[in-house]
């Protein structure tokens, strides 16, 4: 029952109605009954600003955020946790009394599925397809979980030298390996992709563009023994889950 005192939560995106979140919100409400609700809104990029001003104003607990937000709102917040202080993108925000904290849920939440999907990734090559907000986040939380290498590819447009730039600084903190490719490469990402134990789509390639993040043709020149891991989960079959499925490559 909605009253007074229901604390609301959302989803902040562009868009935002394909997403599941509401749904799965509510119902973990319900089941725990907690007295809260959850609402997706799709809010314009030049319309973020105002969104935040919305949440401290009228008492909004929370919010979830996803593209093209991640990396936007970082200077409209308040403060920042240490993971997503080390990405400078937050996926979740929790409105602590006027306050916004961004935090980056995105690369933990990964590697545990992936761990609880029995994957062992301890000296695994990992591939990142895409460096915005989630591809960050994957990047960043790899190096707790005893990876061999990480290889990300970006296109290369405006972004790609800060990009670079965040990978030779994170290079510091760790003995892992990090290295960033042209998208446009396809040599390279055909070789990398050959090499690597686990692939993971961090793009929109498939939910708001047609398409899929590697050529068909590399997909289908992968093996069994490699792991596809599919950030979009709406529709839950995109074009490359499906052909990762038909080449027998382990897809989650």
């Amino acid at each position: 029952m909605i009253d007074g005192q229901t604390a609301l939560f959302g989803f902040i995106a562009h868009p935002a109605r394909h997403s599941r979140s509401p749904r799965m919100h509510n119902l973990s409400f319900d089941y725990w009954g907690l007295n809260a609700r959850y609402l997706a809104f799709d809010v314009a990029p030049d319309g973020l600003a105002d969104t935040l001003a919305g949440i401290r104003s009228m008492g909004i607990a929370g919010v979830n955020l996803s593209m093209p937000f991640k990396q936007a709102v970082v200077p409209l917040l308040d403060g920042l946790t240490v993971r997503a202080q080390r990405i400078q993108a937050a996926n979740t925000i929790k409105n602590e009394a006027g306050k916004l904290i961004g935090d980056s849920t995105d690369g933990a939440g990964v590697f545990q599925d992936l761990l609880h999907q029995g994957l062992n990734l301890v000296d695994k090559h990992v591939m990142v397809l895409g460096a915005g907000g989630a591809g960050k986040a994957i990047i960043a939380a790899a190096l707790d979980y005893g990876v061999a290498s990480v290889t990300v590819f970006k296109r290369n447009n405006v972004r790609y030298a800060g990009v670079q730039h965040w990978l030779e600084q994170l290079s510091t903190t760790t003995s892992v390996p990090l290295r960033l490719c042209a998208y446009e490469d396809q040599v390279r990402m055909q070789q990398v992709a050959r090499t690597s134990d686990l692939i993971i789509n961090a793009t929109n390639i498939g939910m708001t563009t047609a398409g899929t993040p590697l050529p068909i043709s590399i997909i289908q020149q992968l093996v069994p023994q490699q792991t596809v891991y599919d950030m979009i989960y709406q529709p839950l079959e995109t074009t490359f889950f499906a052909l990762s499925a038909s080449a027998g490559v382990r897809h989650i």
